[in-house]
């Protein structure tokens, strides 16, 4: 027998890994993940490149709120007490847990460490080093978003040398996966400091690599620990094959294509459908060293979308919200910029059972109805869909009803200018971190400005575009929020009234809602799927059609471009790869030398 995710009141065990709603995949002693190569040879090296905006470094703590740190080093240096597969969903295999036990009230979760688990400097992983990790975490100098997704721990207690106890307030399902899945790191790390003064400390983790040579402002390798301790363990056989993973800085995207042409690196994610469609091409395209990939996937849509700061007084007002969404014309983006590559986002659960459609159910009313009042009328009707500028509908029908929606929130326009009663006209500022990013701006500028709004664009340096965020000191913005399955705690620190007024939050919109916080609230608190699934409806209901966000699109694969001389990957692509570089340099090896 082995462990799902238990009901309450049903008797607890300990298990190999805890599922949120149904069976685990992996029985236990089962001997590898299906979509690794367990005789992968372990050797040679992967050079990546970082992500644009986190285009440098100046710290190696990735914890902390100021300053950033190299790309991949959480992921590469700290092992969590379960890990996810990338087959299934909502599920944790051991890893420096040998076994979990989720008491039969929901309101605890017990792991026992494995004896042979060890940190970098050779010291055993013990449970005073998770009871350490989970309360610097959740102290001064982290990122809020830690405190929001254990909110609902009330503390972790030391039972033994290796068996730790997390205590719940109350009982959620998410609760043993989100502890689960916490970064552990040694209770030496930066020693007698406090957590913020931690920065270029070499981190103390159990994962299976090491900071390796360092040239700041160009690149940073780490060097696999042929010891690592987890390396014959079923959830790590077949992973970590690399003997150096190096991951390059470059400062633009021109200049990131050109190196990979060139050879530089090996592997590069795609976001642009126009670089996609017309510039991955070169000599080693042609002799096959370089290609193009397209990975399907199973994953949500998520809900990349531009946010609207509602702290700002202008757009506090939800028809205004909602005429400037009005004013963008995806379906001619789509055609003219996208090369048909993408498709529109609706709503926050896209391609998930939580994605609501038609009217609200009668248990999606019953979670709404107490809110009334303070919700917009749309919400008790047929689930919003995004404007369309195609077959009946057309950008100047939208741009009517923009002006209508605008005219009765008291904006009118007159000397050359949409304006208040007090005579302001309406200007708004779009900040980015990369100049590039006007391009898919300057179309939905320009039917703007038909209303007589002025929208500026305001590109800025990584750092500052990174600080006016932790600060909400900006209009609007644009935002690739990931999507899940099954929504939980982090919620909260999207859409959550505190999180709204907590610096560095996630809560980027400035949401205030009772209602928000009440549906977040009644699915964290969700024991069966038929509980969830109304929340979360209810919850995407509210949130579209209160116009905090304004769609974007998104694309059903990953588009990649790598190295076939250099590198091998794995026949089977598992189907709920967040990130396909993460997958590379997790699961892929390196070619034989030519």
């Amino acid at each position: 027998m082995f462990c799902c995710g238990l009901l309450l009141g049903t008797p607890a065990w300990a298990a190999h890994g805890y599922a949120l709603w149904g069976q685990l995949k992996y029985p236990p002693g089962f001997s590898h993940f299906d979509y690794v190569n367990p005789q992968a040879p372990k050797g040679g090296d992967i050079r990546l490149v970082s992500n644009l905006r986190l285009s440098t470094f100046d710290k190696y703590n990735p914890f902390t709120i100021k300053g950033s740190a190299p790309a991949y080093l959480s992921g590469l240096m700290f092992d969590s007490l379960l890990t996810g597969s990338l087959d299934e969903t909502a599920a944790g295999y051991g890893l420096l847990a040998q076994d979990v036990t989720v008491a039969p009230d929901g309101l605890s979760a017990t792991f026992v460490l494995r004896p042979e688990a060890r940190f970098h400097n050779g010291a055993p992983v013990l449970a005073k080093d998770v009871k350490h990790s989970h309360d610097t975490l959740v102290g001064p100098h982290t990122s809020p978003s830690y405190k929001t997704l254990l909110a609902d721990v009330a503390g972790v207690d030391v039972l033994g040398e290796r068996v730790v106890r997390f205590r719940f307030k109350k009982p959620n399902r998410e609760l043993p996966l989100t502890v689960g899945g916490l970064p552990v790191f040694s209770h030496q790390w930066g020693e007698g400091k406090p957590f913020n003064e931690v920065v270029m400390d070499q981190p103390i983790g159990s994962g299976p690599y090491r900071i390796g040579p360092v040239r700041f402002g160009k690149d940073i390798t780490y060097v696999r620990d042929p010891a690592y301790w987890a390396r014959h363990l079923n959830v790590r056989v077949g992973t970590a094959n690399f003997d150096t993973v190096t991951v390059k800085i470059y400062r633009d995207n021109t200049a990131r294509l050109e190196a990979l042409k060139a050879g530089e690196f090996d592997l590069m994610r795609f976001f642009s459908a126009g670089d996609w469609a017309r510039r991955v091409t070169g000599k080693k395209f042609n002799t096959g060293e370089l290609v193009k990939v397209e990975l399907s996937h199973r994953l949500p849509t998520g809900f990349q979308s531009y946010v609207l700061n509602t702290r700002r007084p202008p757009l506090q007002d939800v028809r205004v919200r909602q005429a400037l969404g009005l004013a963008l014309d995806y379906e001619w983006m789509n055609r003219q910029m996208f090369y048909n590559a993408y498709q529109r986002v609706n709503g926050l659960f896209g391609h998930t059972d939580c994605a609501a459609s038609g009217k609200p159910s009668p248990e999606e009313l019953a979670l709404l109805e107490p809110w009334r009042a303070q919700l917009p009328e749309a919400v008790f009707g047929p689930m919003g869909q995004p404007p369309r500028t195609d077959g009946e509908h057309s950008l100047r029908g939208n741009l009517l009803a923009a002006k209508r929606l605008l005219n009765e929130a008291g904006w009118a326009y007159r000397d050359g200018a949409l304006r208040n009663a007090d005579g302001v006209a309406m200007v708004l500022e779009y900040l980015d971190s990369n100049e590039a990013g006007a391009r898919t701006v300057t179309p939905w500028m320009r039917n703007l400005e038909k209303l007589g709004i002025t929208l500026r664009f305001r590109p800025v340096d990584f750092a500052l575009y990174q600080q006016r965020l932790q600060k909400f000191d900006f209009d609007l913005t644009s935002m690739a929020y990931g999507g899940t399955h099954n929504p939980g705690q982090e919620y909260a620190d999207l859409f959550g009234s505190q999180a709204a007024d907590t610096e560095d939050s996630g809560n980027f919109a400035g949401v205030r809602s009772p209602a928000v916080d009440a549906l977040i609230a009644a699915m964290t608190a969700a024991r069966t799927q038929q509980q969830l699934l109304p929340a979360c409806r209810a919850l995407e209901r509210v949130i579209v059609h209160s116009h905090y966000l304004i769609p974007q699109w998104s694309a059903g694969t990953h588009r990649m471009a790598y190295n076939a001389w250099r590198l091998a990957r794995p026949a089977a692509v598992p189907p709920y790869t967040q990130n396909p570089e993460v997958w590379a340099l997790d699961t892929w090896w390196a070619q034989p030398a030519r």
